[in-house]
C-alpha cells in the first residue's frame, strides 16, 4: 500500500539523538549522549513505599479516570509551592499537570500556532521542543545563545523583521544543550522586548533545580504580571523521567485551551505518577532530596571538568556550567562536529554534534554536547579520554 502522510509530518525527521541511542544502546559503548539523570539519583526506595501506601490505601483513586487539569491535591500544593518558593503565578493565572514538560511543547503549539507562523528559538536549542514547533509548520528563526544567555540584541532584530511571532522559547536555566544560565538582565530585558512586541514567551525550566553553584536567579514567569509567560515545569530531573509528570502555569484562558487540547491527546496524564509527586513532595523531605541531587551532580560535574580538563585541552574547550545535565564542547573553528561524532562512535563513545540543535540541521557546527550525569564515573573519563585521542588523530 502507499502510505499518504500528512504534510505536516512528510518533512520531519527522527531525532537525532533517539538515532544515536541505538548505537548508545550497546554495552560496549560508552554514552555520552543521553539527557537522563544520574542512576543513582532516584528516589526508587521512596516511590515503592509510596505506590504500597496508594495501593493499600485507595487504589481506586490511581486506578479510575480523573480530571484532564490534573490530580487536584497536586496542583493545589504545587500552586501554592510555586508562589511562595518562586513567586510564580498570579490571579490571572492557572495550572495544568501534563505528561512530561514536552506535552507543554506541544500544547501551546497546537493552541497559539498556525501554519506559517514564527517562533523565536535559542539557537542552539533543545531538539524535542524544535520537532514539536516543526510539526505544527511553524517558522524557526534562530537567536545566537551566549555565555549568560540569549542574545537580546539579536532578539529584538529577529522581532522587528519576523513577521508572525507567537512566542520565544528559552531554557533560562543550565541551557540545553549549551548549559548556559541565562542572566537576570537578560531575563528582564526578554520580559520588556515580549511586552514591547505583543508576544509570548515559554519559558522551559526543567533544571532550574540542578543548580550545585552560583546564584539563583528568578524565573522570567516571576516578572510576569502582563500575562505574557507560559511556565513549563517537570518532576523528570528530580524524580523520575518515567513517570512522566510535568506542569504549566499560564494566564487562564491559555489553560482552557490547553484542557481541551489534552483531552483530545491523552484525557489525562497517568493519576498514579501524579499521586506518587504529590505523596513525596507532602510527605517526604523534599528540600533535602533536591540536596542530595546537587551533591550527586556537584561531584559528577568536577569528575568531568577535571577529566575534560586533562584529556581534551587545548584542542577542544567547552563551557562552564553551574547546573544542569549538559557540557557544550567546542572543536577549533571550521572543524564538524557531525564527523567528529562520527569518528567517536567507531570508537565507541557517543555524543551528540551541535547541528541537532540547531533549527537548520544542515547547518555546520563545530561544538558537540557531553551529559555527564548518566555514566558511570569510570566510563564518563573513560569516554572523555577517548574524545581526547579522537581530537588528536583527526584536528
Amino acid at each position: 500500500m502507499n502510505y499518504v502522510f500528512s504534510d505536516r509530518v512528510q518533512t520531519l525527521k527522527p531525532s537525532a539523538i533517539r538515532e544515536i541511542f541505538k548505537y548508545a544502546a550497546n554495552p560496549a559503548v560508552v554514552s555520552l549522549s543521553a539527557g537522563n539523570p544520574a542512576p543513582e539519583a532516584f528516589p526508587a526506595k521512596e516511590i515503592a513505599e509510596i505506590s504500597e501506601e496508594i495501593f493499600r490505601s485507595h487504589p481506586i483513586d490511581a486506578l479510575q479516570y480523573g480530571l484532564t487539569e490534573g490530580y487536584t491535591p497536586l496542583r493545589d500544593y504545587l500552586t501554592a509551592y510555586m508562589k511562595e518558593k518562586h513567586n510564580i503565578g498570579r490571579s490571572f493565572d492557572n495550572l495544568i499537570i501534563t505528561s512530561g514538560a514536552q506535552q507543554v511543547m506541544d500544547l501551546l503549539s497546537k493552541s497559539v500556532l498556525n501554519e506559517g507562523d514564527t517562533v523565536l528559538c535559542e539557537a542552539p536549542s533543545f531538539i524535542g521542543s524544535l520537532n514539536t514547533f516543526r510539526s505544527y509548520r511553524a517558522h524557526l528563526r534562530g537567536v545566537p545563545v551566549e555565555p549568560d544567555g540569549m542574545n537580546m540584541d539579536a532578539l529584538e532584530t529577529a522581532l522587528k523583521e519576523e513577521k508572525n511571532v507567537k512566542f520565544i522559547y528559552t531554557i533560562p536555566n543550565f541551557q540545553n544543550p549549551t548549559g548556559v544560565t541565562m542572566s537576570a538582565e537578560k531575563r528582564r530585558r526578554m520580559y520588556e522586548l515580549a511586552k514591547k512586541y505583543g508576544v509570548l514567551i515559554l519559558e522551559d525550566n526543567p533544571y532550574g533545580d540542578i543548580r550545585f553553584a552560583g546564584e539563583h536567579i528568578e524565573a522570567i514567569k516571576s516578572l510576569d504580571e502582563d500575562g505574557i509567560v507560559v511556565y513549563a515545569g517537570t518532576f523528570s530531573k528530580v524524580i523520575s523521567p518515567g513517570i512522566r509528570v510535568g506542569y504549566c502555569i499560564a494566564p487562564q484562558p491559555i489553560i482552557q485551551k490547553m484542557v481541551v487540547c489534552k483531552q483530545g491527546e491523552d484525557v489525562h496524564t497517568t493519576i498514579w505518577s501524579q499521586m506518587i509527586c504529590y505523596e513525596f513532595m507532602t510527605k517526604y523531605n523534599y528540600e533535602a532530596h533536591l540536596e542530595r541531587l546537587r551533591s550527586i551532580y556537584r561531584k559528577k560535574a568536577k569528575l568531568a571538568t577535571d577529566a575534560m580538563d586533562q584529556y581534551l585541552s587545548p584542542k577542544i574547550s567547552y563551557l562552564p556550567i553551574e547546573g544542569g545535565l549538559f557540557f557544550w564542547c567546542t572543536l577549533p573553528e571550521g572543524t564538524d562536529a557531525a564527523e567528529f561524532s562520527k569518528q567517536a562512535v567507531l570508537r565507541k563513545v557517543c555524543v551528540v554534534p551541535g547541528n541537532a540543535f540547531l533549527t537548520d540541521e544542515n547547518e555546520k557546527c563545530s561544538s558537540f554536547r557531553i551529559n555527564y550525569t548518566t555514566p558511570t564515573d569510570e566510563n564518563l573519563v573513560k569516554g572523555i579520554q577517548i574524545l581526547g585521542k579522537v581530537a588528536d588523530e583527526i584536528l
